[in-house]
């Protein structure tokens, strides 16, 4: 398979540790999923052993793998990582339905293609919050953990439930520098880390025969995706499980923190990343690695006494 290294130079100025991140080996894979290509990356652990244990990382709504480009490689000390391209995004292949059960898997064939070992974990963010919940719900005890990343389960009373905007069709643009400079983060937020999303929006696009366009199907979008029962999914999780999520988040409020640690149970820790807005490892990446590194680490602990 394909080894990748860098995608497209980041011309903003950046840190030290991003330029190390991004520039740290991973592999490009395929795995089938009935009927449909699903892409992921994979970085090995630094030292290989043959009791590997993995984490997935999964991207979310209109989002892909390489959304975890610059968070992945903080791992590799203790895990062999994967990051997926749900179908209909990023390099995967499109289908003429989409369902979370189909979603989960895709992440269970991931999980075992990539080599993630027995009970792994499973990180989603936004969207891929909502379908590691299905996973985790579906998997029963065969997950290590999920930690749902800004997801927003809110209570029954609150009327501001996601009403996600209309489809809107297909946006095609003549060129990639075109295309790219229209690269905005839905919802609607700044982002003080231009590198990131420099970097992102650079691997946002791609080439078509009318010209170019974004790295997804817009059927993905289609408001059905929230029509599930999800609060059900993340009561129904069996292993482990903990949210993080950003102190200035459009999406997740104290209160709705509050309700999903009710439908968590006493033992799920909630992580505030202060200073941080929906998209929290691109606001505070430092900070979320640190909170996640922690959650993992207490957990493996946790198994071994």
């Amino acid at each position: 398979m394909p080894s990748v290294t860098t995608y497209l130079e980041v011309t903003a100025p950046c840190p030290d540790w991003f330029t190390w991140a991004i520039n740290r080996p991973c592999e490009s894979s395929f795995v089938e999923v009935q009927g449909c290509p699903i892409h992921y990356l994979t970085w090995p652990r630094d030292d290989e052993t043959d009791d590997e244990r993995g984490i997935l990382f999964v991207h979310g709504g209109g989002a892909h793998a390489n959304w975890w480009r610059f968070i992945a490689p903080f791992f590799t000390r203790d895990f062999r990582v994967a990051a997926i391209d749900i179908s209909g995004m990023g390099d995967s292949g499109q289908r003429d339905e989409y369902s979370s059960e189909m979603r989960s898997e895709e992440l269970s064939a991931v999980s075992k293609a990539a080599g993630l070992g027995p009970r792994p974990f499973v990180v989603g963010h936004s969207f891929g919050g909502y379908m590691s919940m299905r996973y985790a719900a579906n998997a029963r005890d065969e997950l290590g953990g999920t930690v749902i990343v800004d997801s927003p389960i809110r209570r029954p009373t609150d009327d501001r439930h996601v009403k996600p905007p209309p489809m809107a069709p297909q946006r095609l643009y003549p060129d990639f520098d075109t295309a790219r400079s229209r690269f905005v983060l839905r919802p609607a937020q700044s982002c003080e880390n231009e590198f990131i999303v420099e970097f992102i929006a650079k691997n946002s696009v791609k080439a078509i025969d009318a010209g170019w366009t974004w790295k997804f199907d817009p059927e993905v979008m289609n408001p059905r995706r929230f029509s599930e029962p999800f609060h059900e999914h993340l009561a129904n999780i069996q292993c482990r499980t903990a949210l993080i999520y950003g102190q200035a988040s459009a999406l997740v409020s104290r209160d709705t923190a509050d309700h999903m640690s009710e439908l968590m149970g006493p033992q799920a820790p909630v992580v505030e990343i202060p200073q941080a807005q929906h998209h929290v490892m691109l606001d505070q990446p430092l900070a979320f690695v640190a909170s996640l590194r922690t959650l993992l680490d207490g957990w493996v602990r946790a198994e071994n006494t």
